[in-house]
This record gives structure tokens, sequence and C-alpha cells, in this order.
């Protein structure tokens, strides 16, 4: 079964930290880019993101840069988003997706991305 899913959300206050994790499996993923996304009520699903699976090239939305760092780790065919100095506005549900494309501008895209895991709730309280 091909899917994807994500651990790691929970209730942290402003400056803490979360690492995401997202374990895929079921396909071959080393030439995908592997990316975060997130929703927060009443909004429309950004990018936060992304990684590609195979050289590692990654991409970040500005409002990330800095405080949030993605990785993955090939031998558990994983990819990690962890988080600092989290703020309020960084609550959302976060998303973990799979992009068989590559580059800078398709990789923000999510009608590029072809496979989702059901999401985690990241809460930050003020």
């Amino acid at each position: 079964q091909v899917q994807l899913v994500e651990s790691g959300g929970g209730l942290v206050q402003a400056g803490g930290s979360l690492r995401l994790s997202c374990a895929a499996s079921g396909r071959t993923f080393s030439t995908y880019t592997m990316g975060w996304f997130r929703q927060a009520p009443g909004k429309e699903r950004e990018f936060v993101s992304a990684i590609r699976w195979s050289g590692g090239m990654t991409y970040y939305a500005d409002s990330v840069k800095g405080r949030f760092t993605i990785s993955r780790d090939n031998a558990k065919n994983t990819v990690y988003l962890q988080m600092n100095n989290l703020k309020p506005e960084d609550t959302a549900v976060y998303y973990c997706a799979a992009n068989p494309n590559s580059g800078m501008v398709v990789a923000s895209m999510p009608q590029r991305y072809d496979l989702w895991g059901r999401g985690t709730q990241v809460t930050v309280s003020s």
C-alpha cells in the first residue's frame, strides 16, 4: 500500500520546538520531491518546505526560513521537519506529500503532488 504517514504534532508554547516525521512506503520515492504543507482553519493550504529525495536540495517558504529545517533519512524512508522558535501563526494541520517532479517552482505547488498523508495537528500557544 502506497502511503505517507505523518507523526510528531502536538501542543507547544511559543518559542518551543517540534519535529514532524513522514514515513513513506509502498513506492520508490528516490526521484521524488517530498514536501510539507500546512492548512490553518479558514485558510488555504500553503507550502512550508520541500526536499529532493535524491541530492537533498531543499526549499522553504519565507515565513519559516531560519526556523524550520527539512531533512530525510534514506535508510528509514522518512522525511523530517524540525520546527524551532514556533509561533502561534504556525498553528495548522501539517501534511506530508510526494511530488514526482523536480525544481523550485513545482516544489511549492500543491497541485503537483500526487500523494498526501492525512496530516498531523500542530498547535502553538501564546
